[in-house]
């Protein structure tokens, strides 16, 4: 095991410092310093005995050190810390929140020069300072020190918070409250926890390539779906928690059913095939993502690489949902009308168009379950629970029209048991939440949703989350008439999230480690969030709208996401103006930028806002206000 070796700044009479080296193993340095000089304490006998402590314990003091310029007190090979302690912070006397904020700010950037890469810095500060729900009672923001803001400048996360006890450190005893030999309040006090976050990267798209015929075409993925194609959860050795799910479903319904289980093709489809779901009355059809071909002259280049600004012509593409007139753009062709005719790409928005081709397979058996499972793609609103990618299970059952609803009960109530089963372990494992499975039927009197209701412990409170639909009445048109199907549809990242307890569904597509870390094969245990109350930016938008255009809210928000990274959690309408003049429309939204992984600070997020501003002009042809 490597040596840790941690630092200790803004120490006062290093009693912290000392009691803390009592307690460390052998395998541990210690370096604490303080802001004064050596001179400074001379006069401050508990100062000299626990330096004293501390020089028979081997551990390095330096002094004169300055907690916001860390860089300039080690040299490069004297860094590299595990472990970096802050006890309460002040800038001294009477200093206002905005001084005391801008210590913390300059602290953690410094941090960053000095911190080895799976450290952690660890602030302890007074009851209601912090600003975050951890404190009791909880500051007003504008009225705390916004730490885990302040951490954000430095690139870095909370991961943790627990209460700080002096008891647990014999000896501790804090002082320099305002500039003074006065001990800190620290009834309430809390211990902060921050770790690096993955860095916020400027937003690529990557190119990937589709084999038609005897050709190669590639397009690129829309900026909305950046880091969502090809991410392969569900193949194995995955350890991803929708693989789980899934494999959990497949197994239980094998154990009733014969099941077969389909191969996943590729989500590029024609536009022709959207009008499966019309059938099904699958009101998205028309927010699909829009996708267009261009042919490869050389069958070399990398299947996904590659960034925007490589195929920066292709862009306007996405958006229009049809192929340039000129069949030639800067050396590049379309899709060759003899390949795609007049045909629309875009990306599956949901399995079912894929339903038509396995049932009318010459190898397709009514009486076995027919399963397939893999991402699908669709623009949607802005919402808690609403994911503009996700992982789908689709099951088909071909049953005797005569014996139908027999078929479909045991159907259902075997669906009922597995995802009953799956919630019951979630909550045997310590989740907050118990939740009961619901079939509510639709309008039509033959389809269901599956619904999901939780109930929290304690203070009642429920709420309903539908995680599927049950359907016979899909594709009628295309189905043989002496035969009946059964359809059911399974969201996988809602119901992982509901198991593992993952309150944002942004984190099933993190990139950080530490997530895939969290689960453990054929074990379900509640998650532990390692980015804990993270910052919210809150900026308001109004434009005018260009009359003979229109306004199409669904690209409002695909704008949004795309710009933002997903960083977009809500947007509310707050109102609309008619000029009384002109008679002009404008209206006008709020949106609130929040990170689930990264550090996200106020400086991105308001240059995110001002790109949305231009993005919104040039595709949705209104004028910012």
């Amino acid at each position: 095991m490597a040596p840790r070796r941690l630092l200790l700044v803004g120490e006062g009479n290093f009693s912290f410092a000392a009691a803390l080296s009592e307690a460390l193993d052998s395998n541990s340095c210690l370096t604490a310093t303080c802001l004064q000089r050596l001179a400074d304490l001379s006069q401050d006998p508990v100062a000299q005995e626990n330096l004293q402590r501390l020089r028979r314990r081997g551990a390095e003091i330096r002094f004169g050190v300055d907690c916001t310029q860390l860089a300039d007190a080690f040299e490069p090979h004297h860094r590299g810390f595990d472990r970096i302690f802050f006890n309460f912070p002040h800038c001294g006397r009477k200093a206002g929140v905005a001084k005391n904020r801008q210590l913390l700010a300059k602290f953690f950037q410094s941090c960053a020069d000095v911190l080895a890469e799976e450290g952690e810095v660890h602030v302890a500060l007074c009851r209601g300072q912090g600003g975050t729900p951890a404190d009791k009672p909880q500051r007003e923001w504008h009225n705390s020190w916004q730490v885990v803001a302040m951490a954000a400048l430095g690139g870095f996360i909370l991961s943790d918070v627990h209460p700080f006890s002096c008891e647990a450190v014999p000896g501790y005893r804090c002082t320099g409250y305002r500039s003074q030999d006065k001990p800190f309040h620290v009834e309430g006090a809390l211990s902060h926890v921050f770790t690096w976050s993955l860095p916020f990267e400027s937003s690529q798209s990557r190119v990937f390539r589709i084999k038609l015929g005897d050709q190669w075409f590639s397009f690129l993925e829309p900026e909305a779906l950046v880091g969502k194609l090809s991410r392969n959860f569900l193949e194995a050795p995955s350890s991803h928690p929708v693989r789980t799910v899934n494999e959990i479903f497949l197994a239980a319904l094998g154990k009733a059913f014969p099941l077969k289980r389909l191969k996943c093709s590729s989500p590029l489809l024609t536009q022709d095939h959207l009008s499966v779901l019309s059938s099904w009355n699958w009101d998205d059809a028309s927010a699909a993502f829009g996708i267009c071909l261009h042919e490869e002259h050389s069958s070399a280049q990398s299947q996904n690489g590659g960034t925007a600004q490589d195929m920066e012509d292709f862009v306007m593409s996405f958006s229009e949902l049809r192929f340039p007139k000129s069949p030639e753009r800067d050396g590049k062709k379309e899709v060759p009308e003899a390949i795609c005719g007049q045909a629309k790409f875009c990306l599956r928005p949901s399995l079912l168009v894929h339903a038509q081709a396995a049932i009318q397979a010459p190898d397709f058996t009514p009486g076995f379950l027919y399963t397939l499972s893999g991402p699908v793609f669709r623009k949607c609103r802005i919402l808690p629970f609403t994911m503009p990618a996700f992982h789908e299970a689709l099951f088909i059952y071909g049953i005797n029209p005569n014996a139908k609803d027999g078929c479909l009960q045991s159907l259902l109530d075997l669906l009922k048991d597995t995802v009953d089963s799956l919630l019951a372990r979630a909550w045997l494992e310590g989740s907050e939440l118990s939740h009961s499975v619901e079939f509510v039927l639709q309008p039509n009197g033959t389809d269901y949703r599956i619904c999901v209701k939780s109930h929290s412990f304690g203070s009642y409170c429920a709420k309903d989350l539908t995680i599927g639909a049950v359907t016979t009445s899909a594709i009628t048109s295309i189905l043989p008439k002496d035969q009946c199907f059964v359809f059911v549809s399974i969201n996988l990242d809602l119901l992982a999230m509901l198991v593992w307890g993952i309150s944002d569904w942004r984190m099933l597509w993190t990139f950080d480690d530490r997530f895939l870390n969290n689960f453990v094969p054929g074990k379900i245990e509640s998650f532990k969030n390692y980015s804990l109350y993270p910052p919210c930016y809150v900026h308001d938008i109004s434009f005018w709208l260009d009359e003979e255009k229109g306004f199409d809210e669904l690209e409002f928000h695909t704008v949004a996401r795309a710009v933002s990274q997903d960083t977009v959690i809500s947007i509310e309408f707050l109102n609309r103006f008619q000029h009384p003049k002109t008679e002009q429309v404008s209206l006008c939204y709020r949106l609130t930028y929040q990170a689930c992984d990264k550090a996200l600070t106020q400086k991105q997020a308001a240059a995110m806002q001002l790109r949305f501003r231009k993005e919104i002009q040039r595709q949705l042809h209104v004028q910012p206000r």
